[in-house]
């Protein structure tokens, strides 16, 4: 029931998020867009009402409990960023906003981005390892959750992770295709060669 739940969370997420930018870039109804971006976060609220019944009720913790602190954590942390994502997008599209800046692919503008993302899982592990302490200390019985401690030692090794993976875009920044002189599809630029040619 709670897995399903969860998977239901995410669809409404996406649902609701659609519809508040349609309504407002394509039927110019700012109110009911902002009234419908409000609403997101109560999808993690319902959520999280769900998981505390159901272990209230003296459910054993198990997986589905520490996926659904991890889910909310994620939200929340990256919530914000997936509604800039999608909004940039529907601007561009239906009201001519600019084209959407994609992510720097090369250097250490990329190693940035990078760090970006690695302190917004760090973020989202934070919540989640959170919310299962608390669930720890309001069950306080170690016979059922077990699961609990097994997914704070989860979240922490996913933050770790992204956490190594944007040190080595520092360390090892990622170079443009082909080298200097080449755009940022490794081609070569044009310019070079005329220059190179005396034809300038």
């Amino acid at each position: 029931m709670l897995i399903a739940l969860i998977v239901g969370c995410e669809i409404a997420f996406w649902v609701i998020l659609v519809l508040a930018l349609t309504a407002r870039y394509v039927f110019r109804l700012r109110r009911t867009s902002t009234a419908l971006l409000v609403a997101v976060p109560l999808v993690d609220v319902v959520l999280l009402v769900a998981t505390v019944v159901d272990l209230s009720n003296g459910a054993t913790a198990d997986f589905k409990h520490g996926l659904s602190a991890a889910y909310i954590g994620f939200s929340v942390a990256y919530g914000h960023y997936l509604i800039k994502w999608a909004d940039a997008r529907f601007a561009h599209r239906f009201a001519g906003g600019p084209a959407p800046v994609k992510p720097p692919k090369y250097g250490m503008a990329r190693a940035a981005h990078e760090w970006k993302l690695a302190g917004m899982t760090a973020v989202a592990s934070g919540i989640s390892a959170g919310l299962l302490q608390l669930a720890i200390w309001v069950i306080d019985d170690s016979s059922r959750t077990d699961a609990l401690s097994s997914w704070q030692w989860r979240m922490g090794l996913v933050a770790g992770i992204n956490a190594v993976i944007a040190l080595t875009y520092t360390l090892w920044p990622k170079e443009r295709p082909g080298g200097p002189g080449h755009d940022s599809d490794g081609q070569r630029d044009p310019r070079i060669d005329k220059y190179l040619s005396g034809k300038h």
